[in-house]
């Protein structure tokens, strides 16, 4: 079910959102990921959506969005996830996220967290930027070229 589908006050074309509407989204976003939809997810971009997340190389589209949040929601078990909006300009959103899992294939704990813009148009991301640090529960928080 496409994000703009479930709300019907998202703003239509690439209109200003409220903050209201915009955390109504992360709400929703952070939902979707609880409950591990990724048809929902990829739903909530447009077809020709551009992403580009971490080290990744821009990606276009739906397929590779599904390719995307299938590998990552693998790796990740009980993953739970906290949005918060940081700012709002028209319809680009900038949200900073946490999130917590254990990883599949190491059964170790792990903590995210992450930085990411999205330029909105119909009610769904158009295009989405993410910055994203990861690393051990209870281990050390620091970029390896510091």
């Amino acid at each position: 079910m496409a994000l703009a589908s479930r709300t019907p006050l998202f703003p239509k074309g690439e209109g200003s959102w409220a903050k209201m509407q915009a955390n109504a989204l992360l709400r929703a976003v952070e939902e979707m990921f609880h409950r591990r939809d990724i048809d929902a997810l990829v739903k909530g971009f447009t077809e020709d959506c551009v992403f580009r997340f971490a080290e990744q190389s821009e990606q276009r589209g739906r397929d590779a969005l599904r390719k995307f949040f299938t590998a990552r929601l693998s790796r990740q078990k009980d993953y739970r996830l906290k949005k918060t909006l940081l700012a709002l300009d028209g319809n680009a959103l900038t949200n900073l996220w946490e999130g917590t899992w254990e990883d599949a294939s190491t059964r170790k704990q792990m903590i995210g967290r992450g930085l990411e813009v999205w330029r909105m148009r119909d009610g769904m991301i158009a295009v989405w930027d993410a910055a994203f640090n990861v690393w051990e529960q209870g281990g050390e928080r620091k970029s390896p070229i510091m």
